[in-house]
């Protein structure tokens, strides 16, 4: 039997500890595009917008959340996990890359836990976030339990390297290749990382914020068309 209590997800009011942690600003973006000293065509120019991820919160998170965390902490020890976040009805654990493979093993085997399915790997490149730039986010459900996480790695431009997970989860298989394709993780241990969207000589993955916006010339029966950021100027 399960030492979980069954769900009962907090209140999203905003006010409460847990679901208001600190925020860290990390970039301010402009614009809608991240267009770059060309005639803004599409109105949205003017835009500044500040780009903050959440601090940890601070127990007790309510609900199953703290007898899930606590599980999972007398399993890992410490360091795994390097912060939890509750915010708006949702758990996420960040989690150090190392240890990835393990946390992943014991919240999908452990019964109390039994995150069973992975619907997949998200890719997300915050340019600002020094020596963090990239993270995977992995999206967890639990059948028996009927509850869903998130579990969080980050990694360093310079050292693009997360273990893959295709070990516990067989069928993160393509989705470690499409994130390993538009944003450039390594998945150290997949079977066979390769694009899986692009060409395998394309240069770059196109989701990554410093990728250009357009830039590529297009042919069509011998006329050469630019950029849609080239194109015209509304003044």
């Amino acid at each position: 039997m399960s030492d979980i209590q069954p769900e009962n997800l907090p209140a999203t009011t905003p006010g409460g500890d847990a679901q208001t942690p600190a925020a860290e600003v990390v970039d301010q973006r402009e614009g809608m595009f991240g267009v770059r000293g060309t005639g803004d065509t599409s109105g949205f120019g003017g835009l500044r917008r500040q780009v903050a991820l959440p601090g940890g919160s601070a127990k007790p998170y309510g609900s199953w959340y703290d007898a899930a965390t606590e599980k999972l902490e007398s399993l890992v020890g410490d360091g795994a996990i390097e912060k939890v976040v509750v915010a708006y009805g949702e758990l996420t654990l960040h989690v150090q890359r190392d240890r990835l493979v393990e946390v992943a093993q014991h919240l999908r085997d452990d019964e109390a836990l039994r995150f069973e399915f992975c619907s997949g790997v998200s890719g997300v490149h915050y340019p600002n976030e020094t020596d963090r730039e990239l993270h995977a986010v992995y999206h967890l459900l639990s059948i028996t339990h009927n509850r869903r996480i998130r579990v969080e790695v980050s990694c360093p431009d310079s050292d693009p390297h997360i273990p893959s997970i295709v070990s516990v989860y067989p069928a993160n298989d393509w989705h470690e290749r499409e994130t390993w394709d538009f944003f450039g993780i390594i998945f150290d241990g997949h079977p066979a990382l390769t694009r899986i969207q692009m060409p395998d000589d394309w240069p770059g993955h196109p989701q990554r914020k410093d990728y250009p916006l357009g830039g590529i010339d297009v042919e069509y029966k011998g006329a050469v068309i630019p950029p849609p950021d080239t194109r015209r100027s509304y003044n």
